[in-house]
């Protein structure tokens, strides 16, 4: 098999030859597996300290460091959707303004149903989340299994801390709903992590073994420590490093000046518009302020799943 016709076969291929064309020395997802930032491994190494000292990470204290990190660490990787909508050309400033209103539509939407039906946003945002943590799972082909290996992700918490994640998922809906999101997940989960534990053999064999030791180590990581705790380390120093990496290479020669502030602005006005509607409308939105940190979110996985496969797709057709 020829070299083009294996990038053209595999798009994380043809992002790390792109890098190779430009000369840069970043490192990005190659193979059939994923990019792993180094942070993850220090991340993953205080967390097992942590909890081989006996250290308490599902107090209110600690629940909230864990909920500011992946807020904090995790908006930043959909923050350059906007950025890539222009990047994608042939818009021009009308349909570049009607995508960015869609997009904020999408959001708005969102939000709105947390108010009114809060038990479908909720099932919604399990779908989506399962949908896009599925993404990364470039080794597998078939599109309903990588969504079972996304849904490992949310459903591996669940195993492990039944009772919390069902605590969580009452304080997102207001009512017992969330308790019986929480057990479909933990009717579900064997089958999801079975796919997993599949596709990370596969990853290991195919050679993407830093990316199956990753993701093995995140798993158990959101089956042994506190869901926000664990789920901060998945989101924050595994999955949105990979995305962010592929940003930075789409939208080519940035400077680091433009990029962090770009990350750094999109990131602060969700959060602010968040803060605004939540004030808002208060009585009708839980009081715990990681349920709302989920419920934010959920508001803005949404248009980022939806907007990101459409940037691939024009992306894709133009070259880019």
């Amino acid at each position: 098999m020829s070299l083009s016709t294996t990038i053209d076969t595999d798009p994380s291929v043809r992002v790390a030859a792109t890098v190779a064309e430009t000369g840069t020395n970043r490192r990005v997802p190659s193979g059939r597996g994923g990019f792993v930032h180094p942070g993850f491994w220090l991340a993953a190494l205080y967390l097992a300290t942590a909890l081989a000292a006996g250290l308490s990470l599902d107090g209110p204290i600690a629940t909230l460091i864990a909920t500011i990190v992946f807020i904090g660490g995790g908006m930043p990787h959909g923050a350059y959707d906007i950025a890539l909508l222009a990047r994608t050309g042939r818009l021009g400033r009308h349909g570049l303004g009607l995508a960015v209103g869609g997009y904020v539509g999408i959001a708005v939407a969102m939000a709105a149903m947390w108010v009114m039906s809060p038990l479908v946003a909720l099932i919604l945002f399990v779908a989506v989340a399962s949908v896009h943590f599925g993404e990364d799972w470039t080794m597998i082909d078939e599109p309903l299994l990588k969504v079972a290996a996304g849904t490992a992700i949310i459903a591996a918490p669940a195993i492990g801390h039944p009772a919390e994640v069902a605590r969580l998922f009452v304080a997102m809906v207001g009512g017992a709903g969330g308790e019986t999101v929480a057990r479909s997940l933990i009717a579900v989960a064997p089958v999801a992590l079975l796919v997993t534990i599949v596709g990370i053999s596969d990853a290991w064999r195919s050679g993407a073994r830093e990316w199956a030791a990753a993701t093995a180590v995140a798993i158990l990581g959101l089956i042994l420590a506190p869901p926000v705790a664990g789920f901060a380390l998945f989101f924050v120093f595994l999955h949105s490093p990979r995305h962010l990496a592929d940003a930075r290479i789409t939208l080519g020669g940035v400077s680091q000046r433009w990029w962090l502030a770009t990350g750094a602005a999109l990131s602060v006005a969700a959060i602010g518009g968040w803060l605004v509607f939540a004030t808002s409308l208060q009585r009708f939105l839980p009081t715990d302020l990681t349920a709302q940190a989920f419920q934010l979110l959920a508001t803005v996985a949404v248009p980022h799943l939806v907007f990101s496969r459409w940037i691939e797709r024009r992306l894709a057709r133009s070259g880019g």
